[in-house]
């Protein structure tokens, strides 16, 4: 199929991950960057995130345009325009596309949550052109419901909706410097939230070194602890895969804020050959066997109580985390397999359309 891929295309980026496996799968693609670096340069001034907060994300890169135009001026029409998390897209832009290219089936993939808490105006332009779209694929149930109240026409959960990349995610030899730079104990790799800091703090004010790389960790967390090593840095691509590598223990905190009942980090670590200690939920215990493929808890003093286990029990985690890659090949948890099962899905509305 020919598709206009339009999505954040930066290194590491699991938007573009999901444009790769569309490439490595025989598609011809067509990207369109909304967050090239000058725009990601300005997205990180102090000026700009006030204008977010008052106006929503503006679209810096004139994603909108270069769609009309691209769509205007192809002889050979897309059978997919495909948006990743489009927040900046305006829904003139989907009436103008479905104008020029009737044929043309508009598919929305969102790895956030619109409808969760905290969103201010971050979704404002998507919300007005939610019901545009031809499918949306989503990643908790609770959306399905909440799309179409909105208006939306066809609205997909997959489980996993996420996945991993082989080309990253992948077991990786752990040296003594690799892991000295990247590694530890116990670690998390992900945004701060207060919930998820309050059980790093618990698990440091009980003895447990732990090591955090990700962002607003230095700016926005205020609890410190001889334990806690803050790196106030986000890690991509090979950085990230061998600091999963590096930790003996990875915890898979969800974002509260978006409703999540599992992350790309939940796929991406077992990926790596490495060990999952997650929060559970029913969508962690469908994707790997609690206790063979993964482990899960569900509060502090459980969360403790398997950290300190697991951290003298070396063989019977390394079996486990073994387990969860296997579960991950076997069960087809790969962006490749996610893009080819959601890519049969609309090539079916397509042929159900003419």
């Amino acid at each position: 199929m020919r598709i206009l891929y339009v999505g954040p295309l930066w290194y590491g980026c699991t938007c573009r991950q999901r444009m790769e496996a569309m490439k490595d799968l025989g598609h011809e693609v067509v990207p369109i960057d909304t967050e090239p670096e000058d725009v990601s340069k300005k997205q990180r001034l102090f000026l700009y995130r006030i204008i977010r907060k008052v106006f929503g994300p503006l679209d810096l890169a004139g994603v909108n345009q270069q769609i009309v135009s691209l769509i205007n001026s192809e002889e050979k029409h897309f059978d997919i325009v495909w948006i990743d998390k489009g927040v900046t897209i305006k829904a003139e832009t989907l009436i103008k596309i479905r104008e020029i290219c009737p044929k043309t089936i508009l598919a929305h993939y969102n790895p956030d949550d619109p409808f969760g808490r905290k969103q201010g105006l971050e979704w404002i332009k998507f919300l007005k052109a939610l019901s545009l779209y031809d499918i949306h694929f989503v990643p908790r149930k609770v959306n399905i419901i909440e799309y179409q109240n909105m208006g939306a026409k066809e609205v997909v959960q997959l489980i996993p909706t996420r996945g991993y990349s082989p080309n990253i995610h992948r077991p990786l030899p752990v040296s003594d410097q690799m892991r000295k730079r990247f590694g530890g104990p116990v670690g998390f790799i992900g945004d701060y939230e207060q919930e998820r800091a309050e059980l790093i703090f618990y698990l440091a004010e009980n003895g447990i070194p732990i090591r955090v790389w990700g962002p607003n960790w230095d700016r926005r967390c205020k609890l410190s602890h001889p334990n806690l090593k803050i790196e106030g840095k986000s890690l991509w691509g090979d950085d990230y895969a061998k600091a999963i590598c590096a930790f003996d223990i990875n915890l898979g905190f969800l974002k509260k804020a978006n409703r999540d009942l599992h992350t790309s980090r939940s796929i991406e670590i077992p990926a790596c050959g490495a060990f999952m200690l997650a929060e559970r939920t029913d969508e962690h215990l469908k994707l790997f066997e609690e206790g063979k493929e993964a482990e899960f808890f569900s509060t502090k003093k459980e969360l403790l109580e398997k950290v300190r286990y697991y951290l003298e029990h070396e063989e019977e985690r390394k079996h486990i985390a073994r387990a969860g890659r296997e579960r991950c090949l076997r069960s087809g948890y790969s962006y490749h397999e996610r893009i080819k099962e959601m890519l049969t899905i609309v090539k079916d509305l397509r042929e159900g359309d003419q």
